[in-house]
């Protein structure tokens, strides 16, 4: 009897053993997870990326986001950034900025120089709304970041 237990007992603790290692869900790593100072967004057809304000002086800074356009047809564009929330922050008017079908830009290579005026300095947060070619607003709180801080290093164009 002691014999036909042992080969059951192993195949039962086998089987519960692969299941407790692999099997779940909502791991760590399935998740999203951003490591740095910037903000994302990923709620409209273009996702913003890495999203923040460099500024090498108050009241001034250069806007730098990725833009990945979810539309496999269709390219996408970027046509305004203003404060939200009723923020005194302005930029100027500036050429759209095309993001391709299925494809992604980033605001720092080439520089689009997106210069923002208004009362922030680094370390702050500033409401902002991203207006699209297709009529989406994005607003998103974005971090004001120093233009010697690392990563972010000379990226002001104010």
């Amino acid at each position: 009897m002691r014999l036909r237990s042992t080969p059951a007992a192993a195949a039962v603790l086998l089987v519960s053993c692969a299941a407790l290692s692999s099997c779940g869900f909502s791991y760590s790593t399935d998740r999203e997870y951003t490591v740095n100072s910037s903000t994302d967004n990923r709620e409209g057809e273009v996702d913003v990326l890495n999203a923040v304000v460099v500024s090498a002086a108050e009241g001034s800074g250069t806007f730098v986001a990725s833009f990945a356009n979810n539309d496999v047809d269709e390219e996408q564009s970027l046509t305004g950034v203003s404060g939200d929330d009723g923020t005194s922050i302005t930029a100027p008017e500036f050429e759209p900025v095309t993001i391709p079908a299925d494809g992604l830009v980033n605001l720092a290579d080439p520089p689009a120089d997106i210069v923002l005026t208004g009362d922030f300095s680094a370390g702050d947060f500033v409401p902002l709304a991203l207006d699209f070619g297709n009529g989406e607003r994005i607003a998103i709180k974005v971090p004001v970041v120093s233009n010697d801080s690392g990563y972010w290093e000379g990226l002001d164009a104010s």
